[in-house]
């Protein structure tokens, strides 16, 4: 499996044919294509946009920021890599991450296996010559023995429905779509509509700049300090003379960063000693609060009580206006529940005069008119609507696509009830298909590109054992998937984030089943299992060789 070819339908079309599809030139796709190129195999990667990036290509609005440090926000494959390339902030802007892929690709020269502006329609595997026939919205059409989708488990927006939407004259903007040519903002009166990680990162970014900011909140967040700071000379060399160690701990910890839950329960220690130590780690920024704190935060009421407490504290002492305060607190969750942002002095921007914070829950949107947005309660003039209204996350982009069998299946009919699939790489009934960070995988539940690149490797793996071993079908089984779903479920019984609406359970999509979508019981965790699967012959898959009879099976 190493050449590419073209044939013909039967309708004309011309049938690009390769070993491997991969959809998406983000990281995963990067990162996938890399290695499957380098490993023999002949690969085209499929991308909507017209260049490479993903989420980093198509949030580029003012502020869009990572909240995962450099030092682990980064592919490891090349040592030369990791030396050569110099981040320049503690956590990586847009426009840093952007051009490290670009940089990443052009020195890799992975480009030319690239076909951009080839937005995939439907993918669908042939049972009479096992083959995926993959089409896309440009015309193209591509055939190969396997499809792996690396389409982002943050990158299907989420828009909102309001009445008379297409009456405004001004100018609307999303902050999942930025523009790509300059936004002039300036002098303009401009809304912001959603408080998720884009409105809290979008909105102390254009402040200074608008002459009248009005921020729509539908749910009242928590944010903990980024603390974000240019990375020194010395900064730089302790990273790079410690970048093995530091790789090594991050794929094996629960949030694939180098946090790790204290042993210690939150109800045991001293207040006092309890104090001081959210203190220096709110002082510190970042997500050693939560994730580096006592290990029943996200477990125990009691416990979580004693942070949600603090940071309200902490949200409460920022804001001037005690009617503003009240509505930007949160007191119908506690932290952790949601995913919650990094913040670069959002919450002071509340005390500028030319912001007003309009609580959508006290008084709804009722329309959008031709100058502005009429609420329950007043009226707000405006020349910019910018929507910050988040995602359907990790099943949104993958239901977007039709994905089926010839003999009628459909992914999307298979998750109508929720998403069922295999170690988050596969699902059953639909062979040689994989999933870079798919459903019930870790993926956004800790640092994404440790879990991308665990399933960049054992992905890779797997092609190549199929390879070695004359292997033409590779299949979930019925049963190794009900285990893992149930295995799924169970890992988050306990916790509160069951007990709370979130994204994490699909409860920000209006009809969507709620579902835990995402492995909740750690990376280094899910490592592990992942690594005895592969260990024991892929237990759990039906492996049928390319020589067997129809309908015969491998019967693991």
């Amino acid at each position: 499996m190493t050449s590419s070819s073209t044939a013909s339908t039967n309708e004309g079309a011309a049938v690009r044919e390769y070993d491997v599809i991969v959809i998406g030139a983000g990281l995963a796709g990067i990162g996938m294509l890399r290695r499957l190129r380098d490993d023999g195999f002949s690969v085209v990667v499929l991308e909507a946009g017209g260049g490479v990036g993903g989420t980093w290509y198509w949030n580029r609005y003012p502020g869009a920021c990572c909240d995962s440090a450099s030092e682990v926000y980064s592919y490891s494959f090349s040592d030369e890599l990791l030396q050569t390339w110099s981040w320049k902030t503690r956590y990586p802007t847009q426009p840093q991450v952007l051009s490290y892929l670009e940089y990443v690709t052009e020195r890799f020269d992975l480009n030319r296996h690239i076909e951009f502006n080839q937005r995939v329609e439907s993918a669908t595997f042939e049972t009479g010559d096992n083959r995926w026939r993959v089409r896309t919205e440009a015309g193209g059409v591509f055939a190969a023995r396997y499809v792996l989708t690396a389409v982002g488990c943050l990158s299907e927006p989420l828009v909102p429905s309001y009445e008379g939407l297409d009456d405004f004259a001004g100018e609307v903007y999303y902050t999942a779509r930025w523009p790509h040519e300059e936004v002039d903002l300036r002098g303009k009166r401009v809304a912001v509509i959603g408080t998720g990680s884009s409105g809290i990162q979008i909105i102390p970014a254009i402040a200074d700049d608008v002459a009248q900011l009005t921020v729509f909140q539908r749910t009242a967040n928590y944010a903990i300090p980024a603390r974000n700071r240019p990375l020194t000379t010395e900064d730089e060399a302790k990273i790079k003379a410690n970048y093995p160690a530091i790789r090594e701990e991050a794929r094996w910890t629960p949030t694939g960063n180098l946090y790790r839950p204290d042993e210690a329960s939150a109800l045991t220690v001293d207040p006092d000693e309890r104090r001081r130590r959210y203190q220096r780690d709110w002082d510190e920024g970042g997500f050693q609060l939560l994730f580096g704190g006592y290990y029943d935060l996200g477990s125990d009421e009691e416990a979580n009580a004693t942070v949600t407490d603090f940071v309200r504290e902490k949200i409460g002492s920022v804001v001037a206006d005690p009617a503003t305060r009240e509505k930007l607190v949160p007191r119908d969750h506690p932290i952790g529940t949601k995913r919650p942002p990094l913040d670069e002095h959002y919450f002071e921007v509340f005390n500028r005069e030319n912001v007003t914070l309009v609580d959508l829950k006290a008084e709804p949107v009722v329309r959008i008119a031709a100058h502005g947005i009429l609420t329950a309660k007043a009226e707000y003039p405006l020349d910019v609507i910018i929507f910050a209204t988040g995602f359907d996350a990790v099943t949104g982009a993958l239901n977007k696509i039709d994905i089926g069998t010839s003999d009628g299946r459909k992914l999307r009919q298979e998750w109508a009830d929720g998403p069922r699939t295999y170690l988050g790489v596969a699902t059953a009934g639909f062979p040689n298909l994989f999933m870079i960070t798919g459903p019930q995988s870790p993926s956004v539940m800790g640092t994404v590109t440790i879990s991308i690149e665990q399933h960049i490797e054992w992905i890779g793996d797997l092609l190549s054992y199929a390879r070695a071993h004359d292997i033409d079908l590779i299949e979930a089984t019925a049963q190794a998937q009900d285990a893992w779903v149930s295995h799924v479920q169970d890992l988050i019984a306990g916790a509160l984030l069951a007990k709370y609406s979130s994204w994490y359970l699909g409860s920000n999509v209006p009809g969507k089943t709620r579902t835990i979508l995402t492995y909740a019981g750690g990376v280094g965790t899910y490592r592990a299992r992942a690594d005895e699967v592969r260990d024991a012959g892929y237990e759990g898959f039906t492996l049928t060789p390319s020589h067997a009879p129809a309908g015969a099976g491998g019967g693991r």
